[in-house]
C-alpha cells in the first residue's frame, strides 16, 4: 500500500473508519472500552474483515455510560487490556488515514490510552466527517451523525457501537466525496485544509470542537532522473525500422540482427498485426528446436501483438512499460500507428526505471475512474522533483500536458467499455477525441480542467450516431473529473454538441468561425487551433485542424480580428511601476503574461501559416519565415519559461497546502531578485503584443 501523499484524491483514499466507544465525554479522562475500524479502499468499503474488539479499562464503567451503549462491566471481565489491542490496531491502520465523525475525540482518548500503556502515540492523519459535511452543506440544522446519516438516506445498524458508528462514518465520507469535487476539494490536502478553516471558523464562533493534528510535513524531495522527462523516444530510439517477410527463414533473420548491429525484427503478420523477434527470441528458439529452428519461418516466434510507444512520448514512458512487463525491446510507432522505429534497454542503460517513472503506464493500465485517480495524484509530486533537479518548466509543461492527454485517452477507452458493458454497442463511426488548449499546446500547469472535442466520421445532431457519441463523452468527462482533472466551466467538452459533430459540421463550423469573424468566436477558435489527437481515427482530426489553419490563413479580416483580440491586454504593472495584485496579493500570471504571449504566438502563426501546436515553435517560425530579429524572439521564449516557471512553483506550494491551484502567484513569497526576473519576463508582453500589431509586420 502506498501512502498518502497531499496530492492524494480523496476518491484513491487507502483509509480506515474509525471509532469507540469509552468510559465517559471527557477525552481528559476517559477510558477505551471498544474500538472498531473499517477500511476504506478504490472509493468503497473494503471487503476486508473488520477490526473489532472489546477493551477492559481497568476501571468501573458508570451506569449512565452503560445505558448509551450497553457496553457493562462483566462483559468487559477478561477481555484485553490497551496495551495489548494497540499493535493489532496499528497494524490495521498501517499508514492509512483515520476518518471518523469528531475523529479528534477518538485521537485525544487513543493518545492519552498510548501513554499510559507506555507506548508512543502513532502520528495517524485524520480527516473528520463533521467538518467536511460542513463545507459541502453549511445550512444544515445539525451535523450529528445520526443527523448526517438521514440527511444522505445512510442506514445506521447498531448505533453506539464502536462498529456501526464506524461504518456509518466510513459511509457518509463515501457520501460526501462527489459533493467535496463540486465544492472543489478533491485531494487529501485540500480536505485536510478546508477542515482546519472549518474547525477554526467553529471555535471562533464558540462552537466546541476537539483539536486535530496537523498534517505531517513534506518529505524530503527525491532526487529523480530528469532525462527521462527531458527527452522524447523519438531523440533515442533505433530508425529506420528492421523489417522481415513472414516467411523469411530465421536463420536470414537472425543475418539481420547481426548484421546492422541491431537486437531486434519486426515482422508483419498475415493477421494484419506486426510482431517482433529479439536476439532472446531466436536463442530460446535455438535451445528449444535445435539447429532445425533456423529453417522455420518467422512468423513462427514473432512475439505480437507488439507492445509500443509513441515517437513523441517522453521516456518515462517507455521506462515504465518495461519495467511493467518485464520486456527488453518496445515498438516505435508515428501518430498513426505506423512503426517508425525501437527502443532498447540498450539506448536506455543509464536510465533506468524508478518510482516515478511508471506514472504514464499506470495511467494506461488503470481500470477505473480511482485507478486513474491514483495514477494522477503521482503527477504533483513527479513535477515537484524536476523542478527540484532544475528541469525547465517547459519541460515540466510538458510532462503534464502528456499525462493529461493519456489521461484523456484512457477515459475514452473506459468510456467505451462502459458503453459495450451497458449494450450500447461499439462505436458507430470512425471517431476521434481531441485535447485542446494549453494540453493541446504543451504547455499545462497543474491546475487544468477539461479542453476536449470529438469529431467522427456522418451523422447529424441527435442523430443515432451523435447520440451515441454524446453518451459516451458524457462518461468519458466523468470519469476525468472524478479522477481529478474538473469539467470544464466554460463548457468546453465533447459531452457538449458544440464540441461534438461530425466531419461535414466541423467543417461548416470552422469556416463560420472564420467568416463571420465575430468576437465571440474567437475563443473557439483559438482553443481549436491547439488541438492535439489523442485516440482514434487522429486522421480526421489532423485533417480539421489543417483545414482550419487553410482557412483562417486566408482570411485577413479574421486575422485582423485576432490581432485586435491579442492588442488588449491590461497591463501587469501599476502606475509606480509595482505588479498589479489582487487583495490576497497574488497576481495573475496567465492573464497579465502567459494568455498574451500564447496568443500572440497562434496569431502569428496563422497569419504565416506555421503549423506548429506549442507557442516556442510557433514563435521560432514566424522568425524562420520572416527573417524577424532572433535575439527579440529568444527573449519572448525565454520570458514564457520564466512565467511557467513562477506558476508551477506557486502552485505545488498550493498543492502541498492544500489549496485549488491556480495561475496566481504570491509575490510576498517572492525573493528581491525573483521579483526582478518576474518583471522582466512580464515586461516581454508588450513586445510581443507589438509584433502582432499591422505597423511591425
Amino acid at each position: 500500500m502506498t501512502e498518502a501523499t497531499f496530492s492524494t484524491p480523496l476518491i484513491a483514499l487507502e483509509a480506515v473508519a474509525l471509532d469507540t466507544e469509552t468510559t465517559g465525554l471527557d477525552a481528559k479522562s476517559a477510558r477505551v472500552i471498544q474500538i472498531a475500524a473499517v477500511r476504506i479502499s478504490n472509493g468503497a468499503l473494503a471487503t476486508a474483515a473488520p477490526f473489532d474488539t472489546l477493551v477492559d479499562p481497568g476501571v468501573p464503567v458508570p451506569a449512565a455510560t452503560t445505558k448509551v451503549h450497553g457496553i457493562t462491566d462483566a462483559a468487559l471481565r477478561g477481555q484485553p487490556a490497551f496495551k495489548d489491542v494497540a499493535g493489532p490496531l496499528g497494524d490495521y491502520i498501517g499508514a492509512r488515514v483515520v476518518i471518523g465523525h469528531t475523529v479528534g475525540y477518538d485521537m485525544t482518548v487513543l493518545g492519552r490510552e498510548h501513554a499510559a500503556a507506555g507506548l508512543a502515540a502513532p502520528r495517524w492523519r485524520t480527516l473528520d466527517v463533521r467538518p467536511l459535511a460542513r463545507i459541502v452543506a453549511p445550512g444544515l440544522a445539525g451535523y450529528s451523525l445520526d443527523r448526517l446519516c438521514e440527511w444522505l438516506g445512510i442506514a445506521i445498524t447498531q448505533r453506539h457501537s464502536a462498529l456501526g458508528d464506524a461504518e456509518a462514518a466510513a459511509q457518509v465520507f463515501l457520501a460526501l466525496l462527489p459533493r467535496l469535487r463540486e465544492k472543489n476539494v478533491r485531494t487529501l490536502a485540500e480536505a485536510e485544509a478546508a477542515s482546519r478553516a472549518q474547525i477554526e471558523t467553529e471555535m471562533l464562533s464558540g462552537a466546541r470542537q476537539y483539536a486535530i493534528d496537523g498534517p505531517p510535513p513534506p518529505p524530503a524531495l527525491q532526487r529523480i532522473d530528469s532525462f527521462a522527462y527531458r527527452t522524447r523516444v523519438a531523440d533515442v530510439m533505433s530508425a529506420p525500422p528492421l523489417f522481415a517477410d513472414p516467411e523469411m527463414p530465421l536463420r536470414d533473420v537472425m543475418r539481420q540482427l547481426v548484421d546492422p548491429g541491431s537486437s531486434s525484427v519486426f515482422v508483419r503478420l498475415v493477421s494484419g498485426d506486426v510482431g517482433i523477434i529479439t536476439e532472446r527470441d531466436v536463442l530460446r528458439a535455438i535451445n528449444a528446436g535445435g539447429p532445425d529452428a533456423l529453417a522455420a519461418p518467422a512468423n513462427t516466434y514473432a512475439q505480437a501483438p507488439l507492445q509500443s510507444v509513441r515517437a513523441d512520448d517522453y521516456l518515462y514512458r517507455a521506462l515504465g512499460r518495461m519495467s511493467r512487463l518485464g520486456i527488453r525491446h518496445l515498438g516505435v510507432t508515428d501518430a498513426g500507428g505506423t512503426v517508425v522505429g525501437a527502443v532498447t534497454t540498450r539506448n536506455l542503460l543509464k536510465h533506468r526505471a524508478s518510482a516515478a517513472t511508471v506514472l504514464g503506464d499506470a495511467i494506461e493500465q488503470a481500470a477505473s475512474a480511482v485507478d486513474l485517480a491514483a495514477a494522477w495524484s503521482r503527477l504533483a509530486p513527479m513535477a515537484r522533483g524536476l523542478m527540484a533537479d532544475d528541469v525547465p518548466a517547459r519541460a515540466i509543461a510538458g510532462v503534464v500536458s502528456a499525462e493529461i492527454c493519456a489521461m484523456t485517452t484512457r477515459a475514452t477507452e473506459l468510456a467505451v467499455r462502459q458503453m459495450r458493458d451497458e449494450g450500447r454497442g461499439s462505436p458507430p463511426q470512425p471517431f476521434a477525441v481531441l485535447v485542446l488548449g494549453s494540453a493541446g499546446r504543451g504547455e499545462s500547469q497543474l491546475a487544468a480542467d477539461q479542453d476536449n472535442a470529438i469529431v467522427y466520421g456522418q451523422g447529424a445532431e441527435n442523430s443515432p450516431a451523435d447520440q451515441w457519441f454524446a453518451a459516451m463523452a458524457t462518461r468519458m468527462t466523468d470519469i476525468l473529473d472524478q479522477a481529478g482533472i474538473p469539467l470544464c466551466k466554460g463548457g468546453v467538452m465533447a459531452r457538449n454538441r458544440t464540441w461534438r459533430m461530425d466531419v461535414a459540421d466541423w467543417t461548416t463550423t470552422i469556416k463560420g468561425w472564420v467568416r463571420r469573424q465575430r468576437p465571440e468566436d474567437l475563443l473557439s477558435v483559438d482553443i481549436f487551433f491547439d488541438a492535439v489527437p489523442v485516440y482514434g481515427a487522429s486522421e480526421l482530426a489532423e485533417r480539421l485542424w489543417a483545414h482550419a489553419y487553410t482557412q483562417a490563413h486566408g482570411a485577413r479580416g479574421f486575422q485582423h480580428l485576432l490581432t485586435e483580440n491579442a492588442r488588449s491586454v491590461a497591463s501587469p504593472f501599476t502606475l509606480f511601476g509595482g505588479l498589479r495584485t489582487d487583495e490576497k496579493g497574488r497576481i495573475d500570471v496567465k492573464r497579465y503574461g502567459l494568455m498574451p504571449l500564447f496568443t500572440a504566438a497562434r496569431v502569428l502563426s496563422i497569419r504565416h501559416d506555421v503549423r506548429a501546436r506549442s507557442s516556442a515553435e510557433r514563435m521560432q517560425g514566424f522568425a524562420a519565415r520572416t527573417g524577424h530579429n532572433a535575439d527579440e524572439i529568444a527573449g519572448i521564449v525565454a520570458a514564457q519559461e520564466t512565467l511557467l516557471g513562477f506558476v508551477i512553483g506557486q502552485q505545488l506550494i498550493d498543492i502541498e497546502s492544500g489549496v485549488p491551484p491556480s495561475t496566481r502567484v504570491l509575490v510576498s513569497r517572492l525573493s528581491a531578485k525573483e521579483k526582478a526576473a518576474l518583471k522582466a519576463a512580464l515586461a516581454q508582453v508588450a513586445v510581443t503584443v507589438d509584433l502582432v500589431a499591422e505597423g511591425r509586420l
